[in-house]
């Protein structure tokens, strides 16, 4: 049966409007101003004037709902973190697995795969952030776990998959033609974890690079002569930069500043959430570490950062306290422009006709909210 939420405040692709949303079959029909009504026979929900924001695309997600994917990459697991974050407005996410073998990392790619085919609400493709990272920029991840972009490895990566294959890798680790090869596979190639030089990343980027997992974090930063992965990052206009806004990953006022050197557009609110987020969980083993809550972020023994307990309507609700921005441009952040990013804006990330009805209903602080996914709330 045709649905129409009126009486709401829509943000569409052209700025916010009064009205409502004709939904059928999955699909936003049209976007209705005041007054019109829908298709014969559809059911109306009158929302009282709250808002409806395109639904949220998280690019990395580690865990949720006391799930990490590491630990549980079967279709029973990526149920299990789906559900915990569409409870905070995601609609679409990418699976992620921290630096693993590469069994277990095609064993990854198979369960979303298997997710995929099965329609499970929200899942849009795997992230493999790791293992071809830079030991001295590892971060949290296992540096037993790392290694080189070996045939088997590459095989594993370029084999065609349901959905997106969003890859983090260092650079400098890798050859421009096996950057090409991946890219022909269709793989979406983010730096991250990385030592590179501004020119190691600008040759990446001649070959497929687009993206930046985490900005800052974890990556070579820019000093007075040497811009690093950081000032590389800044400078392209082209590619699209993560950002982690838990006030704790990076300092807000930096972040501020990154704000003011590209384009909003190429800026997407990521979560890097762990097993705790959407939980009252204090804690949760990684590949064999205790990583603990502290302070609303998780770190290892030595206090080193792993991952956050962040979702989406936090980062969006961060991103306007922290960074200033309006509700509008932290919205698109958070969906627009990482759909976008992922090759998926056609039908996720935005509230216009024919696009899959995915889409957060909220107030203007991103309190309480209702998300719908493929038309039906969850």
């Amino acid at each position: 049966m045709p649905v129409v939420l009126r009486n709401a405040r829509v943000l569409g692709p052209g700025g916010w409007h009064d009205g409502g949303i004709a939904i059928d079959a999955g699909r936003i029909m049209a976007l209705l101003p005041p007054g019109e009504r829908g298709p014969h026979g559809a059911r109306e929900i009158d929302l009282g004037g709250r808002l409806i924001l395109p639904g949220f695309v998280d690019t990395q997600v580690n865990g949720g709902g006391g799930v990490l994917f590491n630990d549980e990459p079967t279709r029973e697991g990526i149920r299990a973190i789906g559900r915990a974050h569409a409870a905070f407005g995601t609609t679409a996410f990418l699976p992620t697995l921290i630096s693993d073998h590469p069994a277990v990392i095609e064993r990854a790619c198979l369960a979303v795969d298997a997710a995929i085919a099965d329609e499970e609400p929200g899942v849009a493709g795997i992230h493999v952030e790791g293992p071809v990272l830079a030991g001295a920029r590892a971060g949290i991840h296992d540096p037993s776990r790392l290694r080189g972009l070996d045939g088997d490895l590459l095989d594993i990566l370029c084999r065609p998959r349901r959905g997106v294959t969003l890859v983090t890798l260092a650079p400098e680790r890798v050859l421009p033609a096996d950057l090409d090869r991946l890219r022909a596979a269709g793989v979406v190639l983010s730096a991250g974890h990385s030592a590179a030089t501004a020119s190691e990343v600008e040759t990446a980027l001649r070959h497929g690079l687009s993206g930046f997992t985490h900005l800052y974090n974890a990556m070579t930063p820019t000093t007075a002569r040497e811009p690093g992965v950081v000032g590389a990052a800044l400078a392209d206009d082209g590619s699209y930069c993560g950002i982690i806004v838990d006030g704790r990953h990076v300092d807000p006022r930096v972040l501020r500043l990154a704000l003011r050197t590209k384009r909003h557009d190429r800026f997407m609110l990521v979560t890097d959430a762990m097993p705790v987020a959407g939980t009252d969980l204090g804690a949760f083993t990684l590949q064999g570490r205790t990583i603990t809550v502290e302070a609303d972020a998780c770190v290892d023994a030595t206090g080193r950062l792993a991952g956050t307990v962040l979702t989406m309507a936090a980062a969006v609700r961060n991103a306007m306290r922290l960074l200033g921005l309006p509700l509008e441009s932290a919205a698109r952040m958070a969906s627009e422009y990482p759909a976008r990013f992922l090759g998926l804006a056609t039908a996720h990330g935005v509230l216009a006709p024919g696009a899959r009805a995915d889409l957060v209903i909220t107030d203007p602080a991103v309190g309480s909210l209702e998300t719908w996914i493929g038309g039906r709330p969850v």
